[in-house]
């Protein structure tokens, strides 16, 4: 079985996770909000949001360095990366609460702080579940990854429900989060049957730091995108245009599912064909257009039912979202299409590359988001987003030279017939016409039978 068959079939659980964990969150997130309002769930996505950097920053691509090591990792690898990991967990804390007052005198919302304390708090059980996760991920045990996961997401909203009926408000998500988190690292460490101990040796943590230091960084850069939202919008427009843009958000990242699968696919997969530079570049070329295949229907049929499905489902106090989704479904899209690009240059250890796109993207959704979030409100950290777009040429141009030069004609022609009914309200209907357009040029039409083909193991296609 070719690498491409084998990568696609071995996803299926990942794929059948995001998938079943798509419904959970759509049914959980519905109640959720509809039942605590725009503005309890803006104060949260306020806070998680800064949370996740947190957690981006204290991870140090460690789980990363054993995933993509060439050999075996020993036992004393995953023990010298617990060590770490729970050192890092605990420093992070330390260092988020001497720094809360600011990070309260900034967002200037009513029930930051203490919401913040409790949230911040579970980085180190969250951490400590990387190890095991990297243990199962090495070996392609997706299945019990998958298993994990939906127990843990089932645990979140089960829990996030019962607190938030007893009007618990934004603290109802954030007792869903620790359940969540504290089910999800027992079982962890009970599927992959690792046993982890304390364990220090300089030369081990050297070579997790050296690469960490690369991977993270370019990680660090590109995890700030997850504090315009909570730092600019919160600042400049308040809790619920928080709340509106983190709910448009949710949504397009439960609709890219496949996208998420094909990030933590890649890394292993792309590692196989680090020595063939014609392989990896062929590679990536038809992942662009899977991603787009896959990612685009969902962004663009949401898009299309968002009028009717929002007032319905979560309240007609939720109908500003319509104001931001395109433009957030936009940069999903744009995303998928070059998700690929990173991963190879990160397989070639090329990770002060990727780090340079990321500052660049970030300098201009930041620096777009100040400009015009005070002068838009939520609909302008829509148009940030977009602006950011140009830094995607910057990546690019590092994927030419480091790995070859990858063909985008196919991609594109997927691309643009998903993003243009998009914005069908600002354009007309007559975008909804670019949909027919793949599906009946015989060139994208065949490619689209070829990828369901593998996915139904009918053939073994080679990349």
């Amino acid at each position: 079985m070719s690498l491409r068959a084998t990568v696609v079939h071995g996803g299926v659980y990942l794929i059948l996770r995001q998938g079943l964990g798509a419904i959970i969150s759509a049914a959980g997130i519905i109640l959720l909000t509809r039942i605590i309002g725009p503005e309890a769930y803006g104060l949260y996505a306020a806070t998680f949001g800064i949370y996740l950097y947190l957690f981006s920053l204290s991870r140090w691509g460690i789980e990363v360095y054993l995933i993509r090591h060439e050999e075996e990792p020993q036992t004393q690898d995953y023990h010298q990366a617990f060590s770490l990991l729970l050192l890092l967990g605990l420093a992070g804390v330390g260092l988020i609460l001497l720094i809360l007052p600011l990070l309260q005198d900034w967002v200037q919302l009513e029930g930051f702080r203490p919401l913040a304390i409790v949230t911040f708090a579970v980085l180190p059980v969250a951490l400590l579940g990387l190890v095991p996760l990297a243990r199962l991920e090495r070996s392609l045990n997706y299945r019990k990854v998958a298993l994990v996961e939906l127990s843990g997401q089932a645990a979140m909203y089960t829990t996030s429900l019962v607190l938030a009926y007893q009007g618990l408000g934004p603290w109802a998500p954030v007792g869903g989060f620790w359940a969540s988190q504290l089910l999800t690292l027992s079982l962890l460490y009970w599927v992959s049957g690792y046993r982890p101990r304390l364990y220090w040796e300089y030369a081990r943590v050297r070579a997790m730091v050296r690469y960490g230091l690369g991977y993270s960084a370019s990680t660090w850069i590109w995890e700030l995108h997850n504090l315009v939202n909570p730092l600019v919008v919160s600042r400049y427009a308040g809790a619920e245009a928080v709340g509106y843009a983190a709910l448009a958000i949710r949504i397009a990242d439960q609709l890219s599912f496949v996208k998420q699968v094909a990030w933590r696919l890649s890394i292993a997969a792309l590692s196989r064909l680090q020595r063939n530079r014609e392989r990896l570049s062929k590679a990536v070329t038809e992942g662009m257009s899977f991603q787009i295949i896959a990612v685009g229907p969902f962004l663009t049929g949401f898009g299309l039912v968002a009028p009717w499905i929002l007032p319905l489902f979560f309240g007609p106090r939720w109908l500003p979202v319509l104001e931001v989704y395109p433009f957030i479904a936009l940069s999903y899209l744009t995303n998928a299409m070059f998700t690929l690009h990173s991963s190879a240059l990160y397989v070639l250890q090329r990770n002060w590359k990727v780090a340079i796109f990321h500052l660049v993207y970030i300098s201009l959704f930041f620096g777009s988001a100040l400009l015009l979030v005070p002068r838009l409100g939520v609909e302008g950290y829509g148009w940030a987003a977009v602006a950011a777009f140009p830094a995607y040429i910057v990546l690019h141009h590092f994927f030419t030279v480091y790995i070859g030069k990858p063909g985008y004609y196919l991609a594109a022609i997927w691309f643009i017939a998903s993003a243009l009914p998009l914005f069908s309200t600002q354009l007309g209907y007559w975008t909804w016409v670019s949909i027919i357009v793949p599906l009946v040029l015989p060139v994208t039409r065949r490619e689209l039978l070829r990828t369901v083909a593998v996915i139904l193991r009918r053939k073994d296609y080679a990349p």
